[in-house]
């Protein structure tokens, strides 16, 4: 069933990109249609009322296409060690730039809420973030998004790795850090709701993780800018916590938060309905 529809930006003209989500022929939803659940979710007048804005930063590694092994590294070998890589600019420390503009520019042009790029802590790696974007939208428009870059990398004759830790050892993982606020949170003196709702998080930490993605225990060691996986933690500009809150909402007392215990490989669907279930509709 078609479900959300984008300009395509590389047939143009009259030519749409179709969202759908499957179902059996007896009409119920496949065993991998997480759309279906997250829309009754979105759908509830109690998440409706708080109009939950997702920000998701999906990270990912760009692999040479018959070696398996990262954009710009030595085959088999390492390139020197993190440091001057994230957000970095010089044919010996960001690989693959080309690829990434295209993206951004054909994301735009089908009416994604692409909000940036940047290159990642791992070289080779980079990310793009998606939103604002109000509840069912950000699966929609992430999924999106990730089809284009696969045809862009297709086109370009290379891998896109969505892997939460591609390479073992001393580099970065992947992830999906995701971005969130509600209506009660975006108001005047909001700290406390906002508090309230990661306190939620913490309670639940186990079955969040369970559903935050593949692999993810190879991620969250409690280094390169993570959590332990299984200890949930909150703090203020803190990349190594579960959750981080920005300076900017300590100082405001409202705003929004940052989960970063999603992997790179998530289902939007699955992470953006589930936090707004936990934080909005469950009550402990």
């Amino acid at each position: 069933y078609p479900q959300a529809i984008f300009k395509d930006p590389f047939r143009r003209g009259n030519n749409i990109l179709v969202m759908c989500d499957s179902y059996t022929p007896a009409g119920e939803p496949i065993p991998t249609n997480n759309r279906f659940a997250a829309a009754k979710i979105f759908s509830h007048p109690d998440v409706a009322a708080e109009v939950p804005w997702y920000g998701i930063e999906q990270e990912y590694t760009l692999l040479k296409k018959d070696v398996h092994w990262p954009l710009g590294w030595p085959n088999g070998g390492f390139p020197g060690p993190q440091g001057p890589y994230y957000c970095g600019i010089g044919a010996d420390k960001a690989f693959g730039r080309d690829i990434v503009d295209a993206h951004y520019k054909a994301c735009l042009y089908a009416g994604i809420n692409i909000s940036g790029i940047n290159g990642e802590v791992m070289p080779g790696q980079w990310e793009f973030q998606v939103g604002p974007v109000v509840g069912i939208s950000a699966g929609d428009e992430l999924w999106v998004a990730r089809y284009i870059l696969e045809s862009i990398t297709e086109i370009a004759g290379v891998v896109v790795s969505f892997d939460p830790k591609p390479i073992p050892g001393d580099w970065n993982g992947a992830a999906a850090h995701t971005n969130y606020s509600t209506k009660s949170m975006r108001n005047e003196g909001a700290l406390e709701v906002i508090k309230k709702a990661i306190e939620k998080l913490g309670l639940k930490h186990k079955e969040h993780i369970v559903a935050y993605g593949e692999g993810n225990e190879r991620r969250l060691t409690g280094k390169h800018e993570t959590a332990d996986i299984n200890n949930f933690s909150w703090g203020v500009a803190n990349r190594g916590a579960s959750v981080r809150v920005g300076r900017e909402t300590e100082k405001d007392g409202k705003g929004y938060f940052e989960d970063r215990r999603p992997s790179s490989n998530m289902d939007p669907y699955v992470v953006t309905s589930m936090i707004a279930e936990t934080t909005i509709l469950w009550n402990p």
